[in-house]
């Protein structure tokens, strides 16, 4: 199977998104026959159609909540816009981040225009420098920050990681090309380093507690043993 299951009852399937994998196509997408979406894939993998309750962008890999039902749809999606559920993803930036950090900044809504209020709590949980140049320095630092957002605002995590100068590494947009260049060149990771590792929540029909984690991808892994970093979610 091409992606992996976290969870499944009979109103939810919680799936663990791979790197570089759009959720749905776009009505109209240009990209359809060349790509498989999320929902394709699972349709193809286990023979049903499920309905996504958030989004996850493109290059982010990790958790993300799918119905069942259709009409089961508004009900989770209550969680998100009552705040009553909390994301936490990992990330890797450019330089030291600070011990902790609360970001209250605009965001751009969809149209590119208007600005919309974000609030994100960053923690770093762990920092390295390396003996590897990037223009202009002798050296690099990089920092593992767990995030968690409180709006959800489309680019959210990626622009506030701008926002403080320390940019979320692969990310082609948003991030610094020197330092993911360095990535791709010394140990092959081309991935945006953003993962949405877990969600914990009430759920609304059951009325059980849940605290749900995907699993790193590879590219976080070998991470994790060539810095001698933790793994956060062992």
């Amino acid at each position: 199977m091409n992606f992996e299951i976290i969870f499944e009852d009979a109103f939810l399937l919680v799936v663990c998104k791979p790197n570089n994998m759009v959720v749905h196509h776009a009505y109209h997408s240009r990209n359809v026959a060349n790509e498989t979406s999320l929902l394709q894939l699972i349709q193809e993998e286990i023979g049903i159609k499920v309905y996504p309750i958030h989004r996850l962008d493109r290059k982010t890999s990790g958790i993300i909540l799918l119905a069942k039902e259709t009409q089961y749809v508004s009900k989770f999606q209550e969680l998100f816009t009552n705040n009553e559920i909390e994301k936490t993803y990992y990330g890797v930036v450019r330089g030291h981040a600070p011990e902790a950090k609360t970001i209250a900044s605009p965001v751009k809504g969809k149209d590119g225009k208007v600005h919309k209020e974000a609030l994100t709590h960053l923690k770093t949980l762990a920092q390295i420098t390396l003996d590897i140049p990037v223009k202009p320095y002798d050296a690099s630092r990089y920092s593992l920050v767990a995030l968690q957002p409180k709006t959800g605002r489309m680019h959210q995590l990626r622009v506030h990681a701008l926002k403080i100068s320390h940019p979320l590494i692969g990310d082609a947009k948003y991030g610094d090309k020197n330092h993911d260049l360095m990535y791709a060149n010394n140990f092959g990771w081309k991935n945006l380093f953003l993962h949405a590792g877990e969600l914990a929540f009430k759920h609304p029909f059951s009325e059980e507690k849940f605290i749900l984690k995907a699993g790193f991808p590879k590219d976080w892994i070998a991470l994790f043993e060539e810095f001698s970093w933790q793994n956060p979610q062992l």
